[in-house]
């Protein structure tokens, strides 16, 4: 499977992926994070190119809370050869840290949590290592003024926002 959806299996395995963030600016998780909140589905509205999400569009990644804690993960995307998905949990690692696991992977992988609004409707994530980062809304439009802030919270943590590239949402 490619896709969006194997990012971690990626990242896990140290596949030679680019690095798209600059490692020396310090990379810092929201501190407030509230995983009941980020539950439910985000379209993915941008993001630095992976090799397993070659040919994606209207990625979305669907999280629900579980009763231990964790978050549900379903990640998916259509491509050529039609929708492709997988399924994983989430537990949290410190503030706005995840480590996410995926079915049938026998690691976990980084997911931090750079910024949310405040409503929960835009979300920013990253990894410490810079291999991959997201923008994230619970449309598959984003408004400019959510855009830009969360463009420049990839700056902030050292982020090339010149290799960032918007994802193709198409309406259903």
């Amino acid at each position: 499977m490619r896709a969006a959806v194997l990012l971690p299996l990626a990242l896990a395995a140290c596949v030679a992926l680019p690095e798209y963030r600059d490692t020396d600016v310090p990379i810092s998780s929201m501190a407030t994070f509230e995983p009941a909140k980020y539950a439910g589905t985000w379209f993915e509205i941008a993001s630095f190119p992976v090799p397993f999400q070659s040919g994606c569009r209207n990625t979305t990644a669907t999280y629900t809370a579980a009763p231990d804690g964790t978050l549900d993960i379903l990640n998916a995307c259509d491509t050529d050869d039609g929708r492709e998905q997988i399924g994983g949990t989430a537990r949290l690692d410190g503030p706005g840290r995840l480590k996410i696991r995926l079915d049938g992977v026998p690691f976990a992988a980084d997911y931090w949590v750079l910024w949310v609004d405040t409503d929960y409707r835009t979300a920013v994530v990253g990894t410490p290592a810079g291999r991959s980062g997201w923008i994230l809304n619970r449309e598959p439009t984003i408004p400019a003024d959510r855009l830009k802030a969360a463009r420049d919270i990839l700056a902030f943590n050292g982020y090339d926002l010149t290799q960032l590239q918007i994802t193709t949402q198409e309406a259903p």
